[in-house]
């Protein structure tokens, strides 16, 4: 398998890194996504249920003993349960900020990986018939014989990079869209919570 790769060339060395970088930021998301997946409905009853016995503290202990986006959001609105509703929208809006950059990080990245894995690919298959055009010119002015064993490494280095450069590509792209829908699923019960919260404590 070394050797194969070793045959597609220089163009071979960014693939890996790519591809070695896809799979770190995947492991790292699920990993983190698993870490503060919880139930959020559940969690949220205990909140509310706390906070219609006036048990605020107890409430707030809840929200930082629990590793979640949906329990930070709701205590940044729980510390404003005085105020006005406007207020505790602003807070839970600025605690937004700095929940959801944390769940979308090195998701951009991952995309990126995702576009230029394939192109990475199409420029080693330009490299792979450049050489093959080099051998034939080079052939050609020495007056020899152009044999196919000539174009052969050419050829080789050009499909090989296309091959890897897919093989990258294709399950980093099928990642890239797992992760953002389950993020969006998190931002959508952050929402969900975060308005319930809103109108109970401004009832």
């Amino acid at each position: 398998m070394w050797q194969v790769f070793l045959k597609g060339g220089a163009v071979m060395w960014p693939i890996l890194i790519c591809s070695i970088f896809a799979f770190a930021i995947i492991l790292e998301k699920i990993w983190y996504l698993h870490k503060i997946n919880i139930d959020n409905q559940d969690f949220l009853s205990k909140i509310l249920n706390k906070m219609k016995h006036h048990q605020t503290k107890e409430a707030l202990a809840e929200c930082e003993q629990t590793k979640s986006p949906v329990a930070y959001i709701l205590k940044a609105g729980i510390l404003k349960y005085d105020r006005t509703r406007e207020q505790i929208k602003e807070a839970i809006e600025d605690a937004s900020l700095y929940v959801i950059p944390r769940l979308e990080k090195n998701l951009t990245a991952l995309a990126t990986i995702a576009h230029i894995s394939p192109l990475l690919g199409l420029l080693g298959t330009v490299t792979g018939m450049v050489r093959c055009f080099q051998t034939i010119q080079v052939k050609t002015a020495s007056f020899a014989p152009v044999s196919p064993g000539d174009l052969a490494g050419g050829i080789w280095e050009a499909l090989l990079t296309t091959v890897f450069g897919l093989i990258v590509a294709i399950p980093t792209f099928v990642a890239y869209n797992y992760l953002v829908s389950q993020v969006n699923n998190f931002i959508l019960e952050m929402e969900k919570a975060s308005t319930e919260l809103v109108n109970f404590l401004t009832e």
